[in-house]
């Protein structure tokens, strides 16, 4: 157990998460100022999220030749100085950028970001204690959230004042320090394993590096289980994105952007408080892990149902404030779970996997809601999003004897 070092890790990922806001707040309105295109600027989160979904894939080969604090090391240090010459390039370029290059560069920053999330979640059971790891995993949360809360904010407010080239600056700072911090976290020595259980790197192709992750969750009852919640709750969690709950707040609530403003804000003030919520009292949902993810997801499924059908602006801004500690109580758990049911050597490998599947979700999910926004109406969109949710919980009914015996809890698979 190594609580120093997770708390540089904590640090680094909060600075790490604050300078990506900051970054694509104020890329987005040099892009949009460059070029006068709304097109251009959309551009700039689909490269980020397809890269991430390439660089998920990809990353069972990092790992084998890197363990996870040095793989963190060069993630970090790549987007420090990929981001230098962005910031260098957007400077000199006079206002008039070559969007092959600022994708170019936008796409490798993220192609490094996707090896970070799995990597981290992988890094945080090796640094604190097995009755620890619910509340490092409420911290980490609650510091993401209060980043995201105050985040785009803060950004918008920056960008206006001191303009986007000095932001970026900015942005290169918060980098430097989160560099910095990373290479403090000091890797726990790996636990020993059985000769015969390891598999020579020569012996290993790159095709079954690449399936590994995958495999153990195939041939997991408890990783498939979570996985498959996981990825249903995405299908419908996506309806939270900016555009579907401005349309909502205009359509249903009969509200301007102001409002849009306070749903986001109350949205992301219940996840903070979620995430407060679970650290305070870990213990008593640390007993019962399994029923308290199931817990905040029937929470979360009812109140996004009757959110659906509310017209007044008052009721929706405090269900979506009181749906926030729900929703970090399921994911939070969820999280637990997953880290509980790999060994240590797995998990980064699974935690990939997983980030691959979760993200290709979400861009289906995204086209398939705009789609869907326009046939039924935003109404029933934010109805079919609490049914995802509700189906999400009934799945957890039934595989909830994989997450019964504590003796298999203890072992990972």
């Amino acid at each position: 157990m190594n609580r120093k070092s997770f708390y540089w890790l904590w640090s680094s990922q909060t600075l790490s998460n604050a300078a990506d806001i900051l970054y694509v707040t104020a890329l987005t309105v040099l892009v949009l100022q460059g070029t006068e295109s709304v097109v251009s600027t959309i551009l700039v989160p689909f490269f980020r999220i397809f890269s991430q979904i390439i660089s998920g894939f990809l990353a069972p080969l990092m790992l084998r030749k890197f363990r996870l604090q040095r793989l963190m090391l060069v993630s970090q240090g790549g987007q420090l100085l990929f981001f230098a010459i962005l910031a260098t390039y957007l400077v000199q370029s006079d206002g008039l950028p070559s969007l092959g290059v600022v994708f170019g560069l936008v796409f490798m920053m993220s192609f490094l970001d996707g090896w970070t999330t799995p990597v981290r979640n992988a890094l945080v059971p090796r640094l604190v204690g097995k009755d620890w790891l619910m509340r490092a995993n409420g911290l980490i949360s609650v510091s993401d959230q209060t980043v995201q809360f105050a985040g785009w904010g803060v950004s918008g407010v920056l960008v206006a004042f001191l303009g986007a080239s000095p932001v970026m600056l900015i942005v290169l700072g918060l980098y430097i320090i989160a560099f910095i911090f990373t290479a403090l976290i000091v890797e726990p020595a790996k636990r020993s394993v059985p000769e015969e259980a390891i598999l020579p790197e020569s012996a290993q192709t790159r095709r079954e590096a690449l399936l590994e992750g995958w495999k153990k969750i195939a041939v997991s009852p408890r990783l498939r289980a979570l996985t498959l919640i996981d990825s249903i709750d995405m299908l419908g969690g996506s309806v939270w994105v900016g555009a579907f709950t401005l349309i909502f707040v205009q359509e249903a609530l009969g509200q301007g952007e102001e409002w849009w403003g306070f749903i986001n804000a109350s949205y992301f003030a219940g996840a903070v408080l979620g995430g407060l919520m679970v650290v305070t009292l870990v213990k008593k949902f640390q007993r019962r892990l399994f029923d308290s993810m199931l817990v905040g997801i029937l929470g979360y499924a009812g109140l996004t149902l009757v959110y659906a059908q509310t017209t007044v602006p008052i009721a929706a801004l405090f269900l979506v404030l009181i749906m926030g500690p729900f929703a970090e109580l399921s994911m939070i758990a969820r999280r637990t779970l997953i880290q509980q049911s790999a060994s240590e050597e797995d998990l980064p490998k699974v935690l990939s996997a997983q980030a691959t599947v979760l993200n290709i979700i979400f861009c289906a999910s995204l086209l398939g809601m705009a789609k869907l926004a326009e046939s039924i109406g935003i109404v029933n969109l934010y109805l079919y999003a609490g049914g995802m949710s509700v189906l999400a919980f009934v799945i957890g009914i039934f595989v909830r004897k994989h997450f019964t015996n504590k003796s298999l809890l203890e072992k990972p698979l």
